[in-house]
């Protein structure tokens, strides 16, 4: 298979205009005939990297690279790009397909086109080994007022905490995931909120993700997100075709083997398939 790099970051405004301007692969057919797929991620460990030998790794590029290469697509020019800018340069026909594991969300759906979704991944808390306060849920923490949960200032962990109803006094605030484990590790906090990926990714070896979890229940509605690939609006018949291999490849263990390789459970390879992207872009 072959994996071409290309640092989006890198690129002059130059390239950028020139790249914007030119006849985009929209179809399956000019896919076919350009002979390679343009794919971008995000920096963003696990959901999709760059590893130090410059290949893509990660949740979302591992099971795009499995699937593009069961459509007869193997010749992949990867991008890296802020998660900030995916959309944006989807739209400007910078890229085929977006790997990264983006939200499968109503606002976006109006934008791009999605794939069905090919994850699902709840929250989790990352405790000390062996979950000593035997925590597996937002609510556990609700109902020891002794207990402090760490969270990322302006992440929907936080959002998840409010609206369970953990108050402000519980709440310790951090400034990114690289930042819990001392936290944790050091008894400032109790438990820390992350997805189930990111949780995996912390883990270390006086540090576990709590698990059994039960997702957080805000306003009647169980809290867990659903992400999947996206692609230009002009797109349908790739997505269609892409969407065909996708489904069936769920159903095999090279699939199960990657989501579990970066932390997802076993619960949530089976949620993966609990919704389709119509009921997501509906808000259901």
């Amino acid at each position: 298979m072959k994996i071409r790099i290309v640092s989006t970051l890198i690129l002059s405004a130059a390239a950028f205009a020139c790249g914007s301007l030119q006849a985009g692969a929209l179809t399956l057919e000019q896919v076919r005939a350009q002979g390679y797929v343009r794919a971008a991620t995000a920096n963003e460990v696990p959901y999709g990297y760059m590893d130090s030998d410059g290949k893509a790794k990660g949740l979302a590029p591992e099971v795009a690279q499995a699937v593009l290469a069961r459509m007869g697509l193997t010749d992949v020019q990867w991008s890296v790009t802020p998660f900030g800018s995916l959309i944006p340069g989807l739209k400007a026909n910078r890229f085929d397909i977006v790997a990264a594991e983006q939200d499968i969300l109503p606002a976006r759906c109006e934008q791009v086109l999605f794939s069905e979704p090919n994850s699902s991944y709840g929250d989790t808390f990352l405790v000390p080994a062996g979950n000593p306060k035997n925590l597996h849920a937002y609510e556990d923490i609700k109902k020891d007022r002794s207990l402090k949960l760490a969270v990322v200032n302006g992440t929907s962990h936080l959002a998840a905490a409010e609206g369970v109803g953990i108050p402000e006094e519980q709440l310790v605030i951090i400034a990114n995931n690289a930042d819990a484990p001392a936290t944790v590790s050091s008894g400032r906090a109790d438990a820390y909120a992350a997805s189930e990926g990111t949780v995996g990714s912390l883990v270390k070896d006086n540090l576990a993700a709590a698990a059994p979890f039960s997702d957080p229940v805000v306003n009647g509605k169980a809290l867990r997100g659903f992400g999947g690939f996206s692609f230009q609006k002009d797109s349908g018949d790739f997505v269609a075709e892409f969407n065909k291999v996708l489904v069936e490849f769920k159903k095999t263990d090279d699939y199960k083997t990657i989501l579990r390789t970066y932390g997802v459970s076993e619960a949530s390879i089976e949620a993966a398939s609990a919704k389709t992207t119509a009921d997501l872009c509906a808000g259901k």
